[in-house]
């Protein structure tokens, strides 16, 4: 199904999809208009979030549960005090059940500004209770109200939604096709149970602005442009039927990812970031395990391309995409990647490696035949900003998985190798000194538990390092039999 349509945010239409539940939903809200509304919290250094007593001005949220967990960028880094509006509200309410009616699905989102460009990362989790069409569509009406309450028209331009069953994918496509119309982002559907046995999650991207021409192109391919640079988020590759091996099927994907940037103009030098969800990771095939086969086929492409000058090159030679390379149920591969095109010359890439990790690309073959081609994080500099992905990351030091059979010790120092990574120590010794990051210009997470069991360990944990975050926890196998917990993230910071 071939779609192209280009819109300016703020012509945006109304989606008239979902009417009856999102109709619904608003009316509950507007019941409770009269309650507080959440007050921004100003983050001093050091400090958790403090009452600052402002208005939340032109985006206000239509219940204290809708309130963004964070503010950044030109939304001067500010965080949430949540509980000041939950006490009056459940004061007024006189309801002990502190979840207002007008909210059914558990939500966390940053709004991230910059120049105009208005962003917001989701995380999206329903009860976990009733039909699975029924979770998503909570899901889905609590995004129209989050998008909704933004100071500017609004659009989803990517998602990732985590399931619990393949059967339910389908149908899940099909609703939100429906509502979303040609308008519907790029999406993948990747079978990762969330953890807490919800029947799927959501991780959406949103962006709107004066500046912002959006344009969806085919399914699962979106543009966006901005300031003189073009994004495109491609979703959902999968490999072709025939394709039986973990070679093949990675090799298919591969291809695949070719034909598309092709298609946009691109090629993979304009790549700062790729996902591979691969079904049975760690499983062998013929004394093999299927993500070294990944890697196998991976490294021939990229070699491939660089005999070809199509790689992206630096002064310390090939640059790769920061990636992640987690397990799904299943015994498949979906691939999905993100192009950034621009002639500006106040923008970097920056290729980060951890000073406390071998590289991925110069693992010893015990490791794998063909090593992991993957940078830890790739870094996009302009002289205002940095934007910071950070690849899939595990309980590693220099090459070796470190705290073997302990959750609570790898998911610190997997947050630990993550907070070195992204600092502004490593940055400078990457060239590029006073610009870094800290855990807490993290705009969102992923966190990959090995073992559903190790949730609420890893949980506690996670929350206590990140503070208030947008976070979704899911269950997925990780690319060594050994490791039990794997992060990633983004993280946004002034230049």
């Amino acid at each position: 199904m071939k779609r192209h349509r280009s819109t300016h945010e703020t012509s945006a239409a109304k989606h008239d999809g979902g009417k009856c539940s999102g109709a619904m939903m608003m009316k509950e809200c507007d019941r409770h208009n009269s309650t507080p509304r959440a007050v921004l919290g100003t983050r001093q250094s050091g400090d958790a979030c403090v009452d600052s007593n402002r208005n939340l001005g032109v985006s206000t949220s239509v219940c204290y549960r809708m309130a963004p967990d964070k503010s950044m960028l030109d939304g001067a880094a500010n965080c949430v005090d949540q509980t000041v509006c939950a006490s009056r509200f459940s004061a007024v309410d006189n309801d002990s059940n502190r979840m207002p009616p007008c909210l059914l699905s558990e939500q966390q989102h940053s709004l991230v500004d910059i120049g105009g460009v208005h962003r917001i990362a989701l995380m999206i989790t329903p009860q976990n209770q009733g039909a699975a069409i029924d979770q998503a569509w909570e899901a889905i009406s609590t995004i129209r109200v989050i998008l909704g309450q933004q100071s500017v028209p609004m659009k989803m331009v990517q998602q990732t939604v985590f399931v619990r069953s393949a059967e339910d994918i389908p149908a899940f496509r099909g609703l939100f096709e429906a509502y979303f119309g040609d308008s519907t982002p790029a999406s993948n559907y990747i079978v990762q149970p969330p953890c807490g046995g919800q029947a799927l999650a959501i991780e959406a991207w949103a962006i709107g602005g004066d500046q912002v021409e959006i344009s969806y192109l085919e399914r699962d391919v979106v543009s966006v442009d901005y300031a003189s640079m073009k994004w495109v988020y491609l979703a959902g590759i999968s490999p072709s039927v025939n394709a039986a091996s973990a070679y093949e099927q990675s090799e298919s994907c591969l291809a695949q990812l070719d034909q598309r940037l092709n298609r946009v103009g691109a090629t993979l030098s304009d790549v700062p970031r790729v996902w591979l969800y691969q079904g049975g990771i760690t499983e062998e095939e013929s004394g093999i395990e299927r993500y070294r086969e990944l890697n196998r086929a991976r490294t021939d492409y990229f070699d491939s391309l660089s005999a070809r000058g199509a790689m992206r090159m630096s002064q310390q030679g090939i640059v790769y995409p920061a990636s992640t390379g987690i397990g799904t149920n299943g015994s498949s591969l979906v691939l999905s990647a993100m192009v950034l095109q621009t002639h500006r010359d106040d923008v970097r890439w920056v290729a980060l490696e951890n000073p406390g990790q071998t590289s991925a690309f110069d693992y010893e073959k015990k490791f794998s035949i063909k090593s992991p081609k993957f940078s830890r994080a790739m870094a996009v500099i302009t002289d205002e900003y940095a934007t910071i992905w950070i690849s899939g990351t595990a309980s590693i030091l220099d090459s070796e998985t470190v705290h073997i059979g302990d959750i609570e010790k790898q998911t610190h120092q997997t947050i630990d190798n993550m907070e070195r990574l992204i600092a502004e120590e490593n940055l400078a010794a990457h060239g590029f000194k006073g610009c870094g990051a800290t855990l807490q210009d993290l705009a969102k997470v992923r966190v990959y538990i090995k073992h559903v069991e190790d949730y609420e360990k890893c949980r506690a944990i996670c929350e206590a390092r990140f503070g208030s975050l947008p976070t979704i926890y899911a269950n997925a196998d990780v690319c060594r039999p050994d490791l039990l917990v794997e992060i990633e993230g983004v993280a946004f910071t002034t230049v």
